[in-house]
């Protein structure tokens, strides 16, 4: 009978989906006219296309600050609203006032320099024990103006303390730009995950726990479709901790 019951519970255990894997965002604050950033690109694809950390999917987000413009290359991905994301990092989360590029930042909460592989294997995996606290869902409506359906709840169904506000980003992959001047001139640079663009579309208010809306979308009449995808994710007002995330093909 043991036997049997041990049988039993080996065959219940198989049949038990694995849960989920936890989303971590990975934020790169980079740019085509800083030399040290193509390492960074590379290190930001290599965690994409391997998903080195078992039980978590790492979602990428390649921001392109504007402070390099000036420099002798202007980004043409660049944004003053990246520049402006980073320094409210700098400012409200590390107070460090340090703003450079490469820099990862991971979850909103941790920052390393961007081209240290080993540290954000690390640093994704100690930010994946306390992720993934607020569920995020999407679908992608396919109409001609075509929206994003979100849910976002909270895992347990308690209230937030605080809120929380909902950002959608689109990302486009596998894009190239050869630079003809400033400190990579001459190079051919290759990026994952540029965000094409990124707005806050609605709060989780304190002591909600869920918010659901349908968000347009737009396309540049010159993105690869078949290279684009949707981020959505919830992030803590105050602390600016990511606490949960999803990405969908539109």
């Amino acid at each position: 009978m043991a036997r049997l019951l041990a049988v039993a519970a080996l065959v219940l255990l198989a049949q038990t989906p694995p849960p989920p894997p936890i989303p971590v965002v990975v934020e790169l604050f980079t740019s085509e006219g800083c030399s040290s950033c193509p390492p960074a690109d590379d290190v930001l694809t290599r965690l994409v296309a391997t998903q080195p950390v078992p039980g978590v999917q790492i979602i990428a987000l390649g921001e392109h600050v504007d402070y390099w413009d000036r420099l002798g290359w202007r980004d043409a991905f660049s944004s003053a609203t990246f520049s402006q994301r980073q320094g409210e990092y700098a400012d409200r989360v590390f107070r460090s006032g340090n703003i450079y590029t490469p820099q990862l930042v991971v979850n909103g909460r941790l920052e390393l320099v961007g081209s240290d592989y080993r540290g954000a294997v690390a640093t994704i995996s100690k930010a994946a024990q306390t992720g993934g606290r607020l569920r995020v869902s999407m679908s992608i409506e396919s109409t001609a103006q075509r929206s994003a359906r979100l849910r976002v709840s909270t895992a347990d169904g308690t209230p937030l303390k605080g809120s929380a506000d909902i950002w959608l980003a689109v990302i486009e992959n596998d894009l190239t730009t050869k630079v003809v001047r400033g400190e990579n001139g001459g190079r051919t640079l290759r990026h994952t995950a540029v965000v094409r663009n990124m707005r806050n579309v609605g709060t989780i208010a304190r002591v909600a726990s869920s918010w659901s809306g349908d968000v347009p979308i737009t396309f540049g009449p010159d993105w690869n479709r078949a290279k684009v995808r949707v981020v959505a994710f919830a992030q803590d007002h105050s602390s600016r901790e990511v606490l949960g995330a999803t990405v969908a093909i539109p």
